[in-house]
């Protein structure tokens, strides 16, 4: 009696074929549809979008990390009185994430108020630690859903416990991730924070700045202070490599309820 042939496999079931070089193309097309398909099942229509450092921690962490830093033998840890430093300048950091709850929360509550049937104006975030946590953290406060677009790195990231689950992405490519960060956005608030904080807001202004966004995406940043002390945007208006106008695509704000109120306003005048 003949053997039974072994059934062939499916191109689609074909994992190896799928995670091959070969397949790249499919693997970019599933971060686009799955997303989408997702957002659209779970009626989410727009965003704010919240970008800052992942290494921003909560004022009760960064005072913790310090007194144990503090109480620490210099003989035992090595480079101590550098880590006690650094554990001072992070305490001192951890306003913004209080901040970023703070408003996350205050628009949540207000997005509430004026949206019944659809999910309007959704907290959004890289979806890790630090200021992305923060961000969803007041989402959650304000008795809202949290959308985390998380990315696979070697260290740092990893999705906060404040992600609804339903809304949780984890992303390969980071360009995918950049384009649903920026796509659903009607108002983007950045943080202080490193490298990827600055590629994101460079990306935003410079798609702004070409024409590239059609819509009516409001780009706050916040705290004046630390963004002029990194980015001499004055001197790039003097030495002529952009215009004076360019300046208007975003907002310096300052405090919570300044930032608060140029969305809110924003919102009204566009999207209500």
């Amino acid at each position: 009696m003949p053997k039974a042939k072994k059934p062939i496999e499916k191109a689609y079931k074909n994992l190896e074929f799928l995670n091959s070089a070969d397949a790249r193309t499919l693997r970019i097309l599933a971060e686009f549809y799955e997303p989408q398909a997702r957002f659209k099942k779970n009626n989410i229509v727009d965003t704010i979008v919240f970008f800052g450092s992942a290494r921003i921690t909560s004022k009760k962490e960064c005072q913790k990390n310090l007194r144990e830093l503090k109480k620490s033998d210099s003989k035992k840890v090595r480079g101590l009185k550098g880590k006690i430093e650094l554990a001072e300048k992070m305490l001192s950091m951890s306003h913004y994430y209080e901040d970023a709850v703070e408003l996350s929360r205050k628009l949540t509550e207000w997005s509430l108020s004026v949206s019944k049937n659809h999910k309007r104006f959704t907290i959004c975030s890289g979806g890790g630690p630090g200021i992305m946590e923060a961000a969803s953290k007041g989402a959650k406060l304000g008795k809202g859903p949290a959308v985390g677009l998380n990315i696979s790195l070697p260290f740092e990231q990893f999705v906060n416990e404040f992600i609804d689950p339903e809304l949780a992405f984890e992303f390969h490519y980071f360009f995918m991730r950049k384009f649903w960060l920026v796509y659903l956005a009607k108002a983007l608030v950045v943080f202080p924070g490193g490298f990827g904080t600055l590629d994101e807001l460079m990306e935003v202004i410079t798609l702004s700045q070409t024409g590239k966004i059609k819509k009516d995406m409001k780009i706050i940043i916040y705290d004046e202070k630390y963004w002029n002390e990194i980015i001499n945007f004055e001197a790039l208006v003097q030495h002529g490599m952009i215009s004076r106008s360019d300046l208007k695509l975003f907002d310096f704000c300052n405090t919570v309820d300044e930032a608060f109120e140029r969305i809110k306003s924003h919102f009204i005048k566009h999207y209500l």
